[in-house]
């Protein structure tokens, strides 16, 4: 991917594979206007609105009297505590799924693989909010929006939790540096490195954060993926038949495990294998599965197949913020499907997946050519994965973020 002069100002004059050197997963970095002039795309009352909804996951933070709550969404307007009440803060998970604005914010990180991508969150916070301080598992960029917020951050080494407390506070935190931060200023902070982050007056921070699984969620998943794909994979021929003890002896104590039956499971599993094969396509499903509570938004009237090519040579195509494309050299995997596609089909797809979008000239040119590449598109269309674009141009939304921060 071409590095651009916006990814050079957002990790603050960094080229992206420099900043994967010196800093991803290593040691914070605090970029002051990232994104100069930014003003939030999104306003307070849109976020509370997207806090009211059942597909969004939302939270409620408050502290008062030196005692924290917690609170789970949807909250209606009447659930969330008057703006004038200090020291309360409202998170909203996974805002790129929802507006467009977010999603073309969150596109600028794509200097990293799809599959760490997670999402955008939202903290909106009255004077004096925060969540306390904290260990988050996994990378995040903090982003700030709107007012400004004072961060303290520092190495930990006593991760001792406060007892009776809903959230994960450090019992004895140290900050070694601190500052605040402004719209567009953006602070980097590696995984396990301490940070507490207070508003000052109303502020809005968004977190852009990273998928990292827990070693031991990865290989429970990958069991599961054998046990249900099992028939179709190579050491499947070993569990054709069903068990027999020929030799089994009368026993006395019949309630005991027969030897026999424990030797013969451990010697099937001995022929267990898997490789790389195996991996890539577990890992290509698990990551590109939707979370539980994403729902996809299929056209009311979708076109016909003939009209949806015409419309596409002329306006383009997006995915869905929604939808997650990921490829290995030649399988793709689309919202946690495996796809066999083509061989013609296959640099579309791949130019598809990179970008997120088709021109109307690329378009175009499968209209005339290539009838299997638009069977399917046309149903990620019709299932709501993939969208009819406004122009042939889809960079223009990012463009227009930037413009109206500027």
């Amino acid at each position: 991917m071409t590095t651009s002069r916006h990814t050079l100002s957002l990790l603050g004059g960094l080229a992206p594979d420099a900043f994967m050197k010196r800093y991803w997963h290593k040691r914070p970095l605090l970029i002051r206007q990232a994104i100069p002039g930014f003003a939030a795309p999104l306003s307070r009352d849109a976020l509370f609105e997207l806090a009211a909804r059942d597909d969004v996951e939302s939270r409620l933070v408050s502290h008062a009297r030196n005692r924290w709550q917690l609170n789970h969404g949807p909250f209606d307007a009447g659930d969330l505590p008057p703006l004038t009440r200090k020291q309360w803060t409202l998170l909203v998970q996974g805002v790129n799924l929802h507006a467009p604005a977010i999603d073309a914010l969150m596109q600028q990180f794509r200097f990293i693989p799809d599959a760490r991508l997670d999402d955008v969150m939202i903290s909106y916070a009255t004077d004096g909010g925060g969540v306390g301080p904290h260990l988050d598992s996994y990378d995040v960029f903090l982003l700030q929006a709107h007012g400004k917020r004072r961060w303290r951050i520092g190495p930990q080494r006593d991760t001792t939790w406060r007892e009776n407390v809903p959230l994960r506070i450090l019992e004895h935190f140290e900050a070694q540096e601190e500052w605040v931060l402004e719209p567009g200023d953006m602070l980097y902070l590696p995984p396990g490195y301490a940070h507490d982050g207070i508003a000052q007056g109303e502020c809005m921070t968004y977190s852009i954060g990273f998928r990292a699984p827990l070693e031991q969620e990865m290989l429970q998943n990958f069991l599961y993926y054998l046990a249900e794909n099992v028939a179709e994979l190579p050491f499947a021929r070993h569990f054709a038949g069903r068990y027999a003890d020929p030799e089994q002896p009368a026993v006395k104590h019949p309630a005991a495990l027969p030897e026999a039956m424990i030797d013969t499971l451990i010697s099937q599993l001995k022929r267990v294998r898997w490789g790389p094969k195996e991996v890539e396509d577990f890992l290509g499903r698990w990551l590109s599965e939707p979370k539980s509570h994403v729902f996809f938004d299929p056209p009311q009237k979708p076109l016909s197949t003939v009209r949806f090519a015409r419309e596409a040579s002329a306006r383009g195509l997006t995915l869905s913020a929604k939808t997650q494309l990921l490829y290995r050299r030649n399988r793709y995997y689309v919202n946690g499907e495996p796809l066999e596609v083509p061989v013609n089909a296959r640099p579309t797809l791949r130019r598809l997946a990179d970008r997120r979008a088709l021109k109307a000239g690329e378009c175009a040119k499968f209209e005339q050519n290539d009838q299997e590449i638009v069977e399917i598109l046309y149903d990620w269309y019709a299932s709501g994965w993939l969208e009819l674009g406004r122009d042939s141009k889809p960079g223009r939304k990012l463009r227009a973020v930037r413009k109206k921060a500027g």
